[in-house]
């Protein structure tokens, strides 16, 4: 009697940067920026190829971020696909069930989002146990005007993401009540990508 074994799944073994260590840098000089400007977009140069649905910008900051000791939670789409092989594969880094566990979180576009009060929220002595949520988006620009004020804005930025829901500034509200505990926010469209720390206020703007 012969044991069938599984193929691997190309998509999880290839996509990877092709020099880990120079390219992990830069995107993590980016991703520095990127939180130190909230709203600044940013646009990662190396040609990282993620399984779909995980967008460049995405995969990216996975392989630049994650690894054994980050406890990653999928959306459904990306839970479905290669995406977690491919993350285990590249980074080490154990896909969760549980969002309370996760350090990061990654979102495809489309997928509905529920209140950020189900992922951790850090401690009032170590609010960086947190997660990060990486949402992907349809674009960063053209959609719904939003006004950000705080740390590392001068006086007001705006920016305008295509695809948030309507229900977006009220989860925002209330993670800043959670403030110095909360959530961070990365929105990414392809190989573009702009921060959200829980430190920004964000309103509405007319159009």
């Amino acid at each position: 009697m012969s044991l069938k074994t599984e193929a691997p799944n190309t998509d999880a073994l290839s996509g990877g940067f092709a020099e880990p260590v120079f390219h992990a840098q830069s995107v993590f000089k980016r991703m520095m920026d990127a939180m130190a400007r909230p709203g600044t977009i940013q646009t990662v140069a190396p040609d990282a190829e993620p399984p779909a649905p995980l967008g460049i910008a995405a995969g990216a900051i996975a392989l630049t971020l994650c690894d054994h000791d980050t406890p990653v939670w999928l959306s459904s789409g990306l839970a479905k696909s290669a995406v977690p092989q491919w993350l285990g594969f590249h980074t080490g880094a154990p896909v969760t069930n549980e969002k309370a566990e996760a350090r990061f979180a990654f979102v495809e576009s489309g997928a509905s989002l529920s209140s950020f009060g189900l992922f951790a929220a850090g401690t009032q002595e170590y609010p960086d146990r947190s997660t990060t949520l990486v949402i992907e988006l349809p674009d960063l620009e053209n959609g719904r005007r939003l006004a950000l004020m705080g740390p590392g804005i001068k006086s007001v930025t705006d920016i305008a993401p295509t695809g948030l829901p309507e229900s977006f500034l009220h989860l925002w509200i209330e993670n800043r009540a959670l403030f110095p505990r909360g959530v961070d926010l990365v929105l990414t469209s392809g190989s573009r990508f702009l921060c959200l720390p829980r430190t920004t206020k964000i309103t509405a703007t007319e159009m």
